[in-house]
C-alpha cells in the first residue's frame, strides 16, 4: 500500500454502496474494538470499509509519530492511492471515518483532496491538531460525533464546527464519554455515522 507495508482488514459486501475509510487514533490500531463495531455496522449497510495500520510497528514505537498529522494524513493518501488502483474498488466513493487524532489526519486528507473524497466522519477527534488554515480549506460533508461528556473535546470540535466552510454537522451523543463505553452509546455512533454515508456515498440514481 503505498511506499509502505500496511497491515490492513478489508470487507467488501456484494454491490457496494461506497468505501469507508478509517484512520485510527494514537496508540491504536486497525484492531480498535470501536472502529471494528463501527465499520462492522456499515457493513451491514452496503458499505465496504478498509481499515489499517496507519504506521510501521517501529514508527508506532515513537510518541511523536503518533501526533504527527501530516504524516498520519500522508499515510491516508496513500490508502485513497491504493484504492484507486483497485478494479473493484475504484468505481466506489470515498468517505474517511476518523477517531481522535485519525480525524485529525481525515480532515487534512480531506482539505488538500476537495474533490476525491465525498463525506468524512469524525469520532471524539482532535480537529484543532488540523490547524485553523486547513480547516477553512474542508469543502468535504463533514460529521463531527462527539461524546456528551467529553467536554474538553466537545469545544475543541465546536471551535472546528465554527471554523469549517462547508457542510458540516456536530452530533452529540448524550452520556457518552471520550470512548464511548456507556451501553448504547457506540450503538448510537455507528447509526449516525451510516446515515450520514447513506446520504453522501451511494451513488444518485438518474432521473
Amino acid at each position: 500500500m503505498g511506499s509502505h507495508w500496511h497491515d490492513a482488514d478489508l470487507t467488501l459486501p456484494a454491490r457496494a454502496s461506497g468505501l469507508v475509510v478509517f484512520a485510527h487514533g494514537s496508540g491504536s490500531s486497525r484492531l480498535s474494538p470501536r472502529n471494528q463495531a463501527v465499520a462492522q455496522s456499515l457493513n451491514q449497510r452496503g458499505f465496504g470499509t478498509l481499515l489499517f495500520d496507519l504506521l510501521t510497528p517501529r514508527e508506532n514505537q515513537r510518541p511523536a509519530a503518533r501526533f504527527d498529522i501530516v504524516l498520519l494524513s500522508a499515510r491516508l493518501r496513500e490508502a485513497l492511492d491504493w484504492a484507486a488502483t483497485q478494479p473493484a474498488l475504484a468505481p466506489l466513493r470515498l468517505g474517511l471515518f476518523g477517531a481522535s487524532t485519525g480525524a485529525a489526519a481525515a480532515l487534512l486528507a480531506a482539505a488538500a483532496d476537495p474533490s476525491g473524497i465525498a463525506a468524512v466522519v469524525s469520532r471524539g477527534g482532535r480537529p484543532d491538531l488540523v490547524g485553523p488554515q486547513w480547516l477553512s480549506r474542508v469543502r468535504t460533508p463533514t460529521m463531527l460525533i462527539v461524546g456528551g461528556h467529553d467536554d474538553e473535546v466537545l469545544e475543541l470540535n465546536r471551535r472546528a464546527a465554527a471554523a469549517i466552510p462547508g457542510d458540516v454537522e456536530l452530533q452529540v451523543v448524550p452520556g457518552a464519554t471520550h470512548l464511548f463505553e456507556e451501553p448504547g452509546t457506540l450503538g448510537r455512533v455507528a447509526q449516525v455515522a451510516g446515515d450520514f454515508f447513506a446520504r453522501h456515498l451511494r451513488p444518485v440514481k438518474p432521473p
